[in-house]
């Protein structure tokens, strides 16, 4: 007689085990996200002891009303916030899409407060203000030559660039100098004096330490302050619990702690950072003796004196040592037909150090439930140092191509022998001081924002450098009008000098007075949702130093946002800016080709346009959404350059107008269950009309980009987790020789074409819990991976270096490639 099915012994075993897999699926890998927040009463009162439940977790809050809930991703939730003497605040339908962080503070008052339907997509809350939300999760793990913040910028659309080293962005046709970035409300600085990205090193933003990224690429509101593209608001983390993360990998190591007192009044999040980049500059194809290190270190305390009043403190220290010896560097160029090759040898060595000190306090006051007010002083001091003595002997010549020879590749029939001695003694001192206040009231919908600050300046900059180019004994001399250049045919008794000269002392002072206004109001129309800001900034500087006269300027730029979200079955959102974008000329805009500062130069000014669309859908029973954004800007009174490498160069007047139009779309999703991927493209245009001679390209006019990120696992194995981005840019005007008209030469750079990948192994998370004894017990997180930079071995050209054919006087293009395929070893610890 056959056994009854659950006595059978082998059945039984296998049940057990389906069921075990499946539990261990459901609760060892489950995909979560993270609501937090502070729950406050009608007085603004924090309130203590709340029970927040959802599902399948629940958590309350801390005696200053702080919580922080775990919830089940990509599935929508009840979550309900109860508490002894207070009615019940309700949200229904929450969806979050895996590892994103949602802050919301609820007032609990008398009545209930039922909150429908709210939505957050794959970016975050969907967002009127056309600001883009980034998961700081994503920030922490995509792969790079720069992971973080920037890096995940670069896969925006609307956002360029053309060097894996830099951590620079240009957005919409703007420059590096064009962009705001933030951090806790303190503005952040980019080096005066660095001219290659091997010698930038670190970012200043610690993406170990970031809670919240925002970032908008034009049309943005009148509380950001005057620059003419961009916005990045980045805030740094408050600490719910002690943990110690660390870091390394072949490319440095971090490691950041976090403290959070007994009462949870004080906080204390602290990130340290080690950096050598020799990997990737031994990839390229100088052969170089070099020392690029980079040490950064940097604190945020927090400290709740009463439930009404909080001080805050944030302070950077960061040392960036560039030491590089280079030795020797073979090029091939050309085409099939004619291969060329440029061989060099080194003598010398350039050294950089570069160190900042950045210290910045802020007190936030709440009179009451509707009004915020906060009042920050901040200090930024840097010392630059450039010492460069260089020698470049170099010889052009064709190349064999004979692929039976045991030479081919190697140079032979030289068409052209020269010397190149650089020459840098470069030396700069900033300090900049800012007091800032910013105020906030709301009261149903409607926010009124304010602010008032004011910032010191004093730049002390001291410029020396200098090129001599020989060719077979001859000295080339600048291509000016004084200079009759007929060697070898009539000597040249003159004195020699150099092709390029910088020779200035500067000494300038800049007192700023700005602020802003704006009233933002959420409404119903009808049943369609409604919101619009409108707001004004104002900004007076006056410009002083040694050797020019005073220079004053005085600005208005009103700007405004409309957005309305449609009562209809699918879920949009349109929204409109348009304003005026105006930025008055930081140090470096001052200063023209030959070091001088010319103090007439004035603010730049841009009218912006920005048209959107967000339209958030399902699709295999999970979040997407696609965002879409035409723009255009018209530019003028502006202050033409040209880039080399990341070194810009101003011409340092206001002759010239310019614009820039373009389309950018982003589908933004889980396309791969529980994980966040997106694919972005963009199109740009842009040109500049330099003094009335016509318009011709900027160099930052890079047509189309198309990025892409993506994020899996492996079914069977999903502590496997794959991080992959690609990125294709086509090819800025640039390359050109120094003193060329840009009129003249309007060659592209070659596209750029990159793509990079990760494959760590998830050891533990979040998402995992591991009962006692168990060695995997003590860690919030254990991972280790490998990541493969430049995984299709791309050559990818920043710049040229021109040599001259002495036969022909014809000048070759030879470019100087970026870095090629690397493979980096990574593991990451938290307890």
């Amino acid at each position: 007689m056959r056994k009854p099915f659950l006595e059978n012994k082998t059945l039984r075993y296998l049940i057990w085990a389906a069921l075990t897999f499946f539990f261990t699926l459901s609760f060892g890998f489950g995909q979560t996200a993270t609501i937090s927040g502070f729950v406050l009463d009608e007085n603004s009162v924090p309130i203590p002891n709340v029970n927040i439940s959802s599902e399948n977790s629940g958590t309350t809050t801390n005696s200053n009303g702080y919580y922080l809930l775990l919830i089940q991703a990509d599935k929508k939730t009840t979550i309900t916030f109860s508490h002894l003497g207070h009615q019940n605040v309700v949200l229904q339908d929450f969806l979050l899409n895996t590892n994103e962080t949602f802050v919301f503070n609820p007032v609990m008052k008398l009545d209930v407060i039922q909150i429908g339907g709210v939505e957050v997509t794959p970016t975050g809350k969907k967002k009127a203000q056309g600001i883009t939300t980034i998961s700081s999760d994503l920030v922490q793990k995509i792969p790079g030559a720069n992971a973080g913040v920037e890096n995940i910028l670069k896969l925006l659309p609307g956002v360029s660039f053309n060097n894996e080293l830099s951590t620079q962005y240009n957005v919409r046709g703007g420059n590096f100098d064009e962009n705001l970035v933030y951090v806790n409300g303190i503005e952040v600085y980019r080096p005066f004096l660095v001219r290659s990205a091997q010698q930038e090193g670190l970012s200043f933003v610690n993406s170990n330490m970031v809670e919240n990224v925002e970032f908008s690429a034009g049309g943005f509101q009148a509380k950001y302050g005057d620059r003419l593209s961009s916005v990045l608001d980045i805030r740094y983390k408050i600490p719910a619990t002690f943990s110690v993360k660390v870091e390394g990998s072949f490319l440095g190591a971090a490691t950041t702690m976090e403290t959070i007192s007994k009462n949870k009044d004080f906080t204390t999040i602290t990130g340290i950072r080690y950096r050598n980049n020799a990997l990737f500059i031994n990839s390229q194809q100088t052969q170089t003796i070099a020392t690029p290190t980079f040490l950064d270190a940097q604190s945020y305390w927090t400290y709740q004196i009463s439930n009404t009043l909080g001080l805050s403190f944030l302070a950077n220290f960061s040392i960036n040592n560039y030491q590089n010896e280079p030795i020797a560097r073979q090029t091939n160029f050309g085409t099939l037909q004619e291969p060329r090759a440029l061989v060099v040898g080194y003598e010398g060595k350039e050294e950089t150090r570069y160190q900042t000190q950045l210290g910045a306090v802020k007190a936030d006051w709440r009179p009451n439930d509707k009004t915020k007010l906060d009042l920050t002083f901040s200090g930024y001091h840097a010392l630059e140092e450039e010492f460069t003595d260089l020698i470049a002997e170099y010889e052009l010549g064709d190349v064999v191509s004979d692929l039976g020879n045991d030479n081919v590749g190697a140079p032979i029939n030289s068409r052209g022998i020269g010397s190149q001695f650089n020459r840098a003694r470069n030396q700069l001192d900033a300090l900049i001081v800012n007091l800032y206040h910013r105020g906030i009231w709301n009261d149903q919908g409607k926010a009124l924002e304010w602010g008032l600050r004011f910032d010191y300046e004093d730049i002390r900059d001291r410029l020396n450098e200098s090129e001599f180019l020989d060719s077979a004994g001859f000295f080339i001399r600048p291509p000016n009008p004084e200079f009759v250049n007929n060697q070898p045919q009539e000597p040249f008794e003159a004195d020699i000098v150099p092709f390029e000269s910088v020779r200035a002392s500067n000494f300038v002072t800049t007192n700023r007075l700005s602020g802003f206004m704006q009233f933002g109001n959420q409404f119903k129309w009808g049943n369609h949702d409604v919101y619009y800001n409108l707001g004004v900034r104002a900004q007076y500087w006056a410009l002083s130093g040694e050797g020019f006269r005073t220079n004053r300027q005085f600005i208005v730029s009103p700007r405004a946002q409309f957005a309305i979200k449609p009562y209809w079955k699918k879920d949009m959102l349109f929204r409109l800016a348009i304003g005026s974008y105006q930025q008055p000329p930081f140090y470096r805009e001052l200063r023209d080709p030959t070091g001088r500062v010319n103090p007439d130069v004035e603010a730049q000014r841009s009218i912006h346009i920005v048209g959107g669309n967000e339209f958030s859908f399902s699709m295999f029973e999970r979040p997407f959404t696609l965002i879409s954004e035409m723009y255009y800007k018209k530019l003028n009174n502006v202050n033409t350059y040209t880039v080399e490498d990341v070194r810009i160069r101003y011409r340092a007047d206001n002759i010239s107008e310019a614009y820039a139009y373009g389309m950018d779309f982003r589908l933004n999703g889980t396309f791969v269950p529980g994980a966040e991927s997106w694919v972005s493209f963009g199109y740009l245009r842009t040109e500049e009309n330099i003094g009335g001679r016509g318009y011709i390209s900027r160099p930052t006019d890079q047509r189309f980009k198309f990025a892409m990120l993506f994020q899996d696992y492996m079914p069977n194995i999903p502590n496997v987790k794959l991080f992959l981005h690609l990125v294709y840019n086509t090819g800025v005007p640039g390359g050109s020789p120094n003193n060329a008209d840009p009129y003249n030469f309007q060659n592209r750079l070659r596209d750029y074409r990159r793509a990079d990948l990760g494959i760590s192994y998830i050891f533990a998370d979040n998402t995992t819990a591991f009962p006692k004894g168990h060695w995997l017990h003590r860690f919030k997180e254990f991972d280790v991976g490998f990541e493969i930079f430049n995984l299709f071995n791309n050559q990818n050209a920043i710049t040229n270096t021109w040599v001259r054919d002495v036969d022909s006087q014809q000048q070759f293009a030879v470019p100087n490639f970026l870095t090629s395929r690397v493979l980096n070893l990574k593991f990451n610890v938290r307890f």
